[in-house]
């Protein structure tokens, strides 16, 4: 991949000076599962807090120790593959070094007015945490732990009532629902969120548990603070993050958005993942499908990690893993049609990437 479109495979911070002057979004797997940092450039009109030039995201965060469900017999998983980093700590300094290397930059690539120091008394560098369910694998609370308690944290219904029974976190909010009814990301812009940052949920009515849901992260980095006319908004931007995978057709109200809004990144796995018939993780097929609907730029595998498993329910678990490749195909034979691996015709206009831990890639 050439220009600015490069994608970052060497370690957490290479190439980042070049990813820095690009002033576009930076999403980076923080293990070879399904935690995610999403560095965001600050809008030009806006005012940032000092010393930051990225507004950071960390997306179901897990990075070491054991994650179980409903008991250790029942179900335990280990990563087979180390984090990248392996506590908050290590997070916040790597952080600390990115924003240190950008304000040792030209201007240009510092987007955003200089704002008051008052502004951002807290210290931390992680700005939002992003909970998309509230089985331990996303929402591990060892790892959250970790976390300053003033961090802020949008969460899904069930992981909100169980981080607030914590009562660790002075900020946790319950993540409202994008649907037709509700298609104006901007109503999803909760405080303490940017005017410019919306974190909200795409279910499937036919899923009563919200199993199969996304997480929708919209943004304008070209906010104005002055109102524009109507005619005149630019559409937003999006990354569609969905572990476990969303039926297709719960995408499908994006396209009526309004203001627009263009996904920019889909995160949805390769893998099928069931227990005896319960689908648990829909796999490539159906991204193939949910790109279809949303028309992402970028299509990114997550929660694809094949983990270290006890318990009882490990003799249950089946996996398919697929490549895209081996998904296209069959999908042709499916259709009748003879496979060509040389001309992948139905992903031409999206860039697949399988990030490994640490490794980034900057959504051009």
């Amino acid at each position: 991949m050439d220009g600015p479109s490069l994608q970052l495979q060497e370690t957490f911070n290479s190439s980042i000076r070049e990813a820095l002057l690009a002033q576009r979004p930076i999403l980076t797997h923080l293990n070879a599962d399904t935690t995610w940092l999403l560095q965001l450039p600050y809008p030009s009109d806006v005012a940032r807090p000092p010393g930051r030039s990225r507004f950071n995201i960390v997306l179901d965060p897990w990075f070491q120790g054991p994650q179980s469900d409903v008991a250790k017999f029942f179900s335990t998983q280990w990563h087979t593959i180390e984090s990248s980093v392996q506590d908050m700590a290590e997070l916040e300094a790597r952080l600390k070094d990115i924003e240190e290397t950008a304000q040792s930059m030209p201007v240009q690539s510092r987007n955003g007015k200089r704002g008051n120091s008052d502004q951002h008394s807290r210290q931390s560098f992680i700005d939002a945490v992003v909970i998309s369910h509230e089985f331990t694998d996303h929402c591990n609370k060892h790892t959250l732990l970790e976390l300053d308690p003033d961090t802020p944290i949008f969460a899904t219904k069930l992981a909100f009532d169980l981080i607030r029974s914590w009562e660790y976190f002075s900020q946790v909010q319950e993540t409202p629902t994008f649907s037709a009814e509700n298609s104006d990301w901007r109503n999803t812009s909760l405080p303490p969120l940017p005017k410019w940052l919306g974190i909200s949920r795409v279910v499937t009515v036919s899923d009563a548990l919200y199993y199969h849901s996304a997480i929708l992260l919209t943004f304008d980095l070209d906010y104005k603070i002055i109102d524009v006319p109507s005619e005149e908004v630019r559409p937003a931007e999006a990354v569609v993050y969905s572990p476990h995978g969303i039926q297709a057709q719960g995408l499908s109200h994006l396209s009526c958005a309004v203001p627009p809004v263009n996904t920019l990144a889909l995160l949805h796995g390769l893998h099928d993942i069931k227990i005896s018939l319960k689908q648990l993780n829909l796999g490539a097929h159906n991204g193939l499908k949910a790109q279809k609907i949303c028309k992402a730029k970028y299509w990114v595998s997550t929660h694809d990690e094949v983990k270290k498993e006890a318990g009882f329910i490990t003799a249950f678990l089946h996996r398919k893993a697929l490549t895209l490749q081996e998904a296209l195909i069959e999908e042709r034979k499916a259709n009748g049609k003879v496979a060509d691996e040389s001309e992948l015709v139905q992903m031409r206009e999206v860039t697949f990437a399988d990030l490994a831990s640490g490794e980034s890639l900057l959504l051009a």
